[in-house]
């Protein structure tokens, strides 16, 4: 993906998930500004812990659209909140699309510093995942993440698709849509059908 497509992806993701984060913090019951900060986190956490850990400069660093999108998102939420949560279930929807975007996001910049599979799949499951964990530990909330919803996992799938059909066909916009599919339907019928990822049977459960 050239430079000017990845920053526009980047700003869709940034936004969808900022209205998650927005949304959850409005349910809790904090203020415009509470909102703004969970949205913005929620945002671009993901996208921050893969860039340090990849040693790139941080995406949003540079550039005012990042925090703009968030202080948007923030607004969309508190100005239609009543309307938004006559939706179905509208967090997770909103969540289902950020995975969708983040995903072939984080592969790709991996990608782009040459690293190998393993991080490549590590890089799209941390983009698409961790600012929705930041968002619920904010929030108070079990991380989603990491509590039964099929979540990190529907970012997994999407994953080993982008790193398969790129090893297919060396086209990194194929990858890119298919890995995007992939996740977003993963997390979709997992929403839909009620599944819930493996749990741990130990002491006695």
């Amino acid at each position: 993906m050239t430079p000017h497509a990845v920053a526009a992806f980047d700003l869709v993701a940034v936004f969808v998930f900022a209205i998650s984060g927005a949304l959850l913090a409005g349910r809790k019951g904090l203020d415009l500004f509470g909102m703004f900060v969970c949205a913005f986190f929620t945002g671009v956490g993901g996208g921050t812990i893969r860039d340090v850990l990849l040693d790139r400069t941080v995406f949003w660093l540079a550039d005012g659209r990042y925090l703009a999108a968030a202080a948007l998102a923030t607004a969309a939420v508190f100005l239609a909140g009543e309307r938004v949560e006559r939706l179905n279930r509208p967090l997770g929807w909103a969540d289902a699309a950020g995975l969708a975007v983040a995903t072939p996001l984080g592969v790709a910049a991996a990608r782009g510093v040459g690293a190998e599979w393993p991080i490549l799949l590590a890089m799209g499951v941390i983009t698409a995942s961790f600012g929705g964990v930041i968002r619920d530990v904010l929030c108070r909330e079990p991380p989603m993440a990491l509590h039964r919803e099929v979540y990190a996992t529907a970012a997994l799938g999407g994953a080993v698709v982008n790193v398969l059909v790129y090893a297919l066909t060396e086209g990194r916009w194929a990858a890119a849509l298919a890995c995007a599919a992939a996740t977003f339907a993963i997390r979709a019928a997992a929403m839909v059908r009620g599944w819930e990822a493996p749990r741990w049977r130990g002491f006695g459960k």
